[in-house]
């Protein structure tokens, strides 16, 4: 059975809310939030990406026209936050859901912007902040910098590469949905790589400024 655009598009979404549901109560789990507060924060993860591309793009917003998101986002938040209750969480582990989410929400983004008749580099653009802007408020949430702000691990370069496939197979004729695999591919072998292996892009490196001390403003002849 042939899967349509639509289709592949509606369980794209479906599947990275729930891998960014999931990744934000784990990383709340370690700042020992309430249910209240989980929820709270997988609600962030799994929908703010989304959300944001929608305005944008002046279209009606995925989780208001279709609370099914709203209700996965929901269900998988609670699910993992009583499954994180019973054993401990190592502190790396959130990363594999939102890599998934990632290159998940990547794809989705960037497809739904090139069906809006976005150029393609404003179509990477929207796949990139779909797939990282969850993230970014996960993050602020949990009072920690976001990652995709910090000198770690490839994560919107590698968003940033699938989105580009996506478009790239898709312009040589290869179908919407090939395009999507491929992409999703790309992303997520890229991002686990870049984990396993601590691949990073070049940084600025600069001495941290020292205080000044408190007679630094002294002449010499006042000390």
């Amino acid at each position: 059975m042939k899967i349509t655009l639509d289709v592949f598009l509606y369980w794209v979404g479906i599947s990275a809310v729930a891998a960014f549901a999931a990744a934000g109560v784990l990383e709340a789990e370690r700042k020992r939030v309430d249910l209240v507060g989980a929820i709270f924060i997988a609600f962030a993860a799994a929908l703010a990406g989304g959300t944001l591309r929608d305005v944008l793009l002046d279209r009606k917003v995925f989780w208001i026209a279709d609370q099914t998101y709203l209700l996965t986002a929901l269900v998988a938040g609670v699910l993992t936050f009583f499954a994180a209750r019973h054993r401990p969480i190592p502190a790396r582990l959130f990363l594999y859901p939102d890599a998934v989410g990632l290159a998940l929400f990547t794809v989705a983004g960037t497809q739904v912007a090139r069906e809006w008749q976005a150029p393609w580099a404003v179509a990477s653009l929207m796949g990139v902040t779909t797939g990282v802007f969850g993230g970014i408020a996960r993050d602020i949430l949990c009072n920690r910098m976001p990652l995709v702000m910090q000198r770690g691990e490839l994560y919107a370069t590698a968003a940033w590469l699938g989105s580009l496939v996506v478009i790239a197979v898709q312009e040589y004729g290869y179908g919407r949905v090939n395009a999507g695999w491929a992409g999703m591919a790309v992303i997520l072998v890229s991002r686990l790589l870049a984990m396993h292996f601590s691949l990073k892009l070049p940084g600025l490196e600069s001495e941290p400024e020292q205080s000044p001390s408190p007679d630094s403003g002294l002449r010499k002849d006042q000390r």
